[in-house]
């Protein structure tokens, strides 16, 4: 049964709010409508497009909680954080972030994206990188979209240990251990590590 325009975008409203990120494409799916319709619809409703939701989620809800670092040099959207714990950032590989020739992401991107994640969601003033294990397992193309996820693993010798895994879709393109120096750190702390 086909929806009539006020329902669909009321529902498209709904959909929005309940998951903010969604594209436009993905709507256009669920909606068994074109993509325009869905432009259109988010156009009459006021929706601002995806690009902009991010950037207001991001600017609205995290410029004030970050501390390592400012937002504007994060590479990639944070969509969630929680200092200390965890963050999530998107990255969109747009045709800048890759070689003319094959149109495969350039690999710094996708380290600059988790790398900034991983000192974005230390909860201290200072977070540098001391050491970083990473792995590429899948070349990232233009058009697609990285998702990295942040998670502090612990301590090791005065060091926080920071994991990120980054995806397109479901399958896993990068993954990252980040040994990160913290300016806040005890040194009791530190020599109780090294000496156990």
């Amino acid at each position: 049964m086909k929806r009539t325009k006020a329902e669909r975008q009321s529902l498209l409203k709904e959909k929005i709010e309940e998951t903010p990120f969604i594209t436009d494409e993905q709507l256009a799916k669920y909606f068994a409508v074109s993509i325009q319709t869905i432009r259109l619809d988010r156009m009459e409703l006021s929706i601002p497009e995806l690009r902009e939701r991010i950037k207001y989620v991001a600017t609205n809800q995290w410029n004030e909680t970050l501390k390592a670092l400012p937002l504007e040099e994060v590479i990639g959207d944070i969509i969630d954080l929680e200092l200390d714990k965890r963050a999530i950032s998107i990255l969109d590989i747009t045709a800048d972030l890759v070689f003319s020739r094959n149109k495969i992401a350039r690999g710094h991107h996708l380290f600059a994206q988790a790398n900034s994640l991983a000192v974005a969601v230390i909860n201290d003033e200072l977070a540098l990188t001391a050491k970083s294990e990473i792995r590429f397992t899948r070349q990232v193309k233009a058009g697609e979209r990285v998702i990295a996820k942040a998670t502090i693993e612990g301590k090791e010798k005065g060091l926080t240990i920071v994991k990120v895994n980054s995806y397109v879709g479901k399958e896993k393109v990068f993954t990252g251990i980040f040994y990160m120096y913290q300016s806040n750190e005890q040194k009791g702390e530190i020599s109780n590590e090294t000496s156990s």
